[in-house]
């Protein structure tokens, strides 16, 4: 394995020639990857992945996906996902890709639920026996402009397995469509819907957590921030896996992980660029989460991912959280990506990960 330095050196290089490469390219498609920056990423992922992990990249490569960053909103919303190559592998492998058959003893509903500005989609997973089960809030990824529920159903899934709980997954408002803070409010809106219909879902309105990966981790964090400042029920605890709580580009992880799949730092700025109203917004605690006022939140877990943009986020977060005096642990997982936490059908380190989600979960609700 290369170490962390040479391959944030080879990173560095190549980030600064690979703008060189562009134009040459740009009449081929527009919206196709670059060639440089693919063969790079395969490279750095042959090295860096595991092999279930590089599994996975590759069956995603295979789909054709378009670079989200030289695309239109539309066009990203129907790329293929990490969820589409995790049924590419099982396929290949002979295997089901049916849900129920891969977490079994979890069922699932589609619900409406009421959020800042009109009601809002989504799943309850709901596991075995009478209850009453302690609630998890769940907000999926996708830079808060693409994905739903449907594309993280393997994350929520997961947690509703390994925790012993009701799992509410919301489709939050989107952005460009609406701008930041629509979907601060909508996940507010949804943890105070959360607490009042608990006991209709077979849930204890007494323990309620808040979770979300990626985009959605900041929305966990954040929502449980703004219920502590609107004198609301706390949750028991926030899992926030590989979260964004900061907004510099130029982390350490940013620079390592530039042409990372299947997130990179272009990507990132595209979400940000649809999201924002101005630069201001930037700078706003909701974002820059890791300068919030964090004192007298509950117990948070972090889960990063070593070949992610985002690991940066993660540590600084963890920083931040200690010296509020939050009782925090974070979790790094080698030899995986962004998105990893979802393929647990697939990847060995997803089902750990997982099964430390929820560990830590149990913890809090005393289950």
């Amino acid at each position: 394995m290369l170490h962390r330095s040479t391959v944030a050196f080879a990173a560095i290089v190549l980030f600064s020639v690979g703008g060189a490469y562009s134009e040459v390219f740009a009449a081929e498609d527009a919206g196709a990857p670059n060639p440089v920056k693919t063969s790079v990423a395969k490279a750095v992922g042959k090295l860096r992945a595991d092999s279930d992990m590089l599994a996975v990249l590759n069956a995603h490569a295979s789909l054709h996906p378009k670079a989200i960053e030289k695309v239109d909103v539309a066009t990203a919303r129907a790329n293929p996902t990490v969820a589409d190559a995790v049924n590419a592998v099982l396929k290949q492998q002979g295997k089901s890709t049916k849900p129920e058959d891969l977490v079994p003893g979890v069922t699932r509903q589609d619900i409406t639920i009421q959020g800042a500005a009109g009601s809002l989609p989504a799943r309850v997973y709901t596991p075995e026996g009478a209850g009453p089960f302690p609630v998890v809030v769940y907000f999926h990824g996708g830079g808060w402009v693409i994905a739903d529920k449907a594309v993280y159903d393997g994350g929520a899934r997961g947690i509703a397995k390994e925790a012993g709980a009701v799992v509410i997954s919301v489709d939050y408002r989107q952005a460009p469509e609406n701008k930041f803070p629509a979907a601060w409010d909508d996940a507010l809106a949804s943890y105070k819907w959360a607490l009042a219909n608990a006991g209709s879902l077979k849930g204890d309105p007494k323990r309620v957590a808040l979770a979300g990966e990626s985009a959605g981790g900041n929305l966990a964090l954040a929502t449980a921030i703004a219920a502590r400042d609107a004198g609301l029920q706390q949750p028991v605890h926030v899992l926030a896996v590989y979260p964004v709580t900061q907004t510099s580009l130029n982390t350490e992880s940013y620079i390592e992980n530039a042409w990372a799949q299947p997130l990179n730092r272009a990507m990132v700025k595209w979400f940000v660029d649809k999201l924002v109203n101005t630069p201001a917004d930037l700078k706003d605690p909701r974002l820059q989460l890791i300068d919030a006022k964090l004192d007298g939140l509950p117990s948070v877990t972090l889960i990063n991912a070593r070949i992610d943009p985002l690991r940066s986020d993660g540590a600084k977060m963890e920083a931040a959280l200690k010296k509020a005096n939050v009782p925090v642990e974070r979790r790094e997982y080698a030899g995986v990506t962004h998105e990893f936490f979802g393929t647990a059908a697939v990847v060995d380190k997803a089902r750990q990960a997982q099964a430390y989600a929820g560990q830590r979960l149990k913890q809090a609700f005393g289950t």
